[in-house]
């Protein structure tokens, strides 16, 4: 019998389709209960600049979609105060589509709410997950100065990690902490020849500090990541130095006589002995997120660009002529135009080299990740736009370098970024193997990508901030004291930070 039943199955699929396509549509489209809402912005303790979370979209059949779910149907949040006598000034931009299945959402408050927020989140019109959520008031904005007592309880709230191991590496060298040496020292000789270094003292939660040098001026930088701490968590009583310029200024060893002392950076080096905390540029960047900037944390990931498949099979560099190997990448990329697109935005330190390399226009930072790799050369110190290369969804190829962040201490060469040699001689060789091996290439930029959305939550840098200064307070030698010079930092007073603070009793005089 010709066919058979092969045949008959063929013949009838024309019938069948009309009732098959509706239960693939079903189990492909998104299911509101079954998808996902967690993170930091859905509890109404843990004030941050911005608050955040995130919204997984889940199939009818109980999958996670892993792009972006088919449909005009969008994830929609409204946000408002529980009490209809409240009046919420809340800025609520749509969700970030993160392109992997996962949306970002954020909002930043304008004003603190004493009965709590209602948090809908909404497929279509169906609530997602356990929408609608209640955040129990009182909820406080940013600039609400209402410090949690217990620092245990606030990193609970957070879920601070509970080891870091940059600063177990960065305190190893400091088991005590002479206040007084430090006093007679960094003044006379450090500051002095670095001419960048503060020196603060937190005492009672209130932040005073003396500059030390000519060149001081990002302490505006540390000023308001201080504040925006100390109106979160009780800080402990500390007295520290913090060197405010590229380069780090502690290089000598534990064994040498005199030893070490524990001067603070935003910037490490493997032969310096500075104890880092996370940078300016992304403390700044978090502070100012959904304001000020665009190239924040969060907003990166919902901008990465083209689908893997559909960037440029190119490798991009934009940026100053902060050192020499830049200039070598222009050649590089004159020469092999096919592999590398880079060029130089601006000179400073090299302008004789401008007339034969060229000056590029600026380009906008999302625009990068139409380019499938990304190529991250040091500059004065460490490039500090690297945390932003790994949120996207590029592959970076990372010079080798003496510098680092923070964080660095948990990437992996090979697994989350393709090292390149500091002399870039290897640098060619790393973009064709990157071309030619293309599925080994896009699972380094998920995992570097991944990892970087881990490490750097903004609630991670606070966490980060408080971690520095609690093992720092446990080692000091003698209490901490606001030194001749030093003048108070004080918390914003203007009507953007009105808040009635229910941790803060009211004097007798406004009973």
């Amino acid at each position: 019998m010709r066919g058979g039943l092969g045949g008959r199955l063929r013949a009838a699929l024309p019938l069948l389709l009309p009732l098959l396509l509706p239960l693939r549509a079903a189990a492909d489209s998104v299911s509101a209960e079954r998808s996902l809402a967690w993170g930091p912005g859905l509890q109404g303790e843990g004030a941050l600049p911005v608050r955040y979370f995130y919204i997984q979209a889940v199939s009818a059949a109980g999958l996670n979609f892993s792009r972006s779910p088919p449909g005009r149907t969008q994830f929609k949040v409204v946000i408002k105060a529980l009490s209809p006598k409240e009046i919420s000034r809340i800025y609520t931009p749509k969700p970030l589509n993160r392109n992997d299945g996962t949306f970002l959402m954020r909002y930043r408050m304008y004003g603190s709410v004493q009965k709590g927020l209602k948090i809908e989140i909404l497929y279509g019109d169906k609530h997602v997950a356990r929408s609608p959520y209640i955040l129990k008031g009182p909820v406080y904005h940013e600039y609400c100065d209402c410090p949690e007592e217990d620092p245990e309880i606030w990193q609970n709230i957070l879920s601070c990690p509970s080891q870091e191991p940059r600063i177990s590496k960065d305190f190893a060298s400091f088991p005590t902490i002479d206040l007084q040496r430090m006093l007679k020292e960094i003044p006379t000789k450090i500051s002095q020849t670095r001419g960048a270094i503060v020196h603060y003292t937190i005492l009672n939660n209130h932040i005073y500090r003396r500059s030390l040098g000519k060149y001081t001026d990002f302490k505006m930088f540390s000023d308001e990541m201080l504040l925006s701490l100390a109106r979160k968590v009780h800080l402990p009583d500390v007295e520290f130095y913090l060197n405010v310029g590229d380069w780090p200024v502690e290089y000598r060893k534990a064994n040498d006589t005199p030893g070490p002392i524990p001067v603070i950076s935003w910037c490490g080096s493997v032969d310096s002995r500075d104890i880092v905390l996370p940078t300016y540029d992304v403390t700044h960047s978090t502070l100012e997120t959904l304001r000020g900037v665009t190239n924040d944390l969060l907003s990166i990931q919902g901008n990465t660009g083209p689908s893997w498949e559909n960037k440029t099979e190119r490798a991009l560099f934009r940026g100053r002529d902060s050192r020499e190997e830049r200039l070598y990448l222009v050649k590089l990329s004159k020469e092999n135009p096919e592999l590398l697109d880079a060029g130089i935005t601006g000179y400073f330190f090299f302008r004789e080299k401008e007339k034969d390399l060229g000056k590029v226009q600026l380009m906008g930072f999302f625009d990068f990740f139409k380019y499938k790799y990304q190529v991250n050369v040091d500059g004065t110190v460490a490039a500090y736009r690297f945390p932003y290369l790994l949120l996207g969804d590029s592959l970076v190829l990372k010079q080798a370098s003496q510098y680092y962040e923070h964080f660095y201490t948990e990437l992996k060469p090979w697994k989350h970024y393709v090292p390149v040699k500091r002399s870039l001689e290897d640098l060619l060789e790393k973009i064709k193997w990157a071309k030619e091996n293309d599925e080994e290439a896009r699972k380094i930029a998920k995992e570097g990508q991944l990892i970087a959305r881990e490490l750097l939550q903004p609630h991670r840098l606070y966490c980060y901030y408080y971690k520095v200064f609690q093992k720092y307070a446990k080692r000091q030698a003698s209490k901490p004291e606001i030194r001749d010079g030093m003048e108070l930092v004080p918390q914003p007073d203007d009507r953007d930070s009105v808040c009635s603070c229910h941790r803060k009793q009211p004097l007798r005089e406004d009973l």
